[in-house]
């Protein structure tokens, strides 16, 4: 990965950044992070806005454009969008259902052959945040102060076929509750679908 794809990573997995935050990250100097960010800028990669800082001038934060998330692609996002639609005209909304459930259910056997049942919380997140970045959701488990860990996905390689049916969510989300098992709880706390940069799960265990 070069300098360029590590800036345009960073800047899809940390959300909006500084020049200055992205040379310490790239181990560059200021100016040399600005020229990349200027690059890229120049190809429709990454914008930015200034942010009133509560002393001196206001900073500059780079974030990706539309174009800038559009490298890190929907899987076969077409042909899933058009197998959605002809499986809800040929089978309605009830056949529909039924193939979300028997993808859930793949999902799930995938996911307890990752997940140690019996391992602390932390290490069962941290397992299937393993299984989901290798599916491409750029995902990572961060153990909290409280004692509960966000699951963070930085990428949804589905989103396309999520923004057609919701119900893929839903899915996911009784996914991650049986896999990790009911000695927890598991919310989403941001949405991509929502208009939020990723998706974050917060899982935390349940007092016994």
């Amino acid at each position: 990965m070069n300098t360029a794809e590590r800036m345009l990573y960073l800047l899809k997995t940390r959300g909006p950044q500084t020049a200055q935050q992205l040379a310490q990250l790239l181990e560059l100097t200021s100016m040399g992070a600005r020229r990349q960010l200027e690059a890229a800028g120049e190809k429709g990669l990454v914008g930015f806005e200034e942010v009133a800082d509560k002393v001196g001038r206001p900073s500059r934060r780079w974030m990706l454009s539309d174009a800038g998330h559009a490298r890190f692609p929907d899987r076969h996002a077409e042909l899933t969008l058009q197998l959605i639609v002809q499986a809800r005209e040929l089978f309605g909304e009830e056949g529909l259902e039924r193939l979300i459930v028997a993808r859930e259910r793949s999902s799930e056997a995938h996911y307890r052959a990752s997940v140690d049942a019996h391992a602390a919380l932390p290490a069962r997140v941290a397992a299937l945040a393993r299984a989901r970045d290798a599916e491409g959701y750029l995902a990572s488990a961060e153990p909290q102060a409280d004692g509960s860990v966000l699951l963070v996905e930085n990428h949804c390689p589905i989103c396309a076929a999520a923004r057609e049916c919701q119900n893929f969510c839903r899915s996911e989300l009784n996914v991650f509750q049986r896999v990790l098992g009911a000695g927890c709880t598991v919310a989403r706390s941001e949405h991509l679908l929502a208009g939020q940069r990723r998706c974050v799960y917060v899982i935390k265990a349940v007092a016994t």
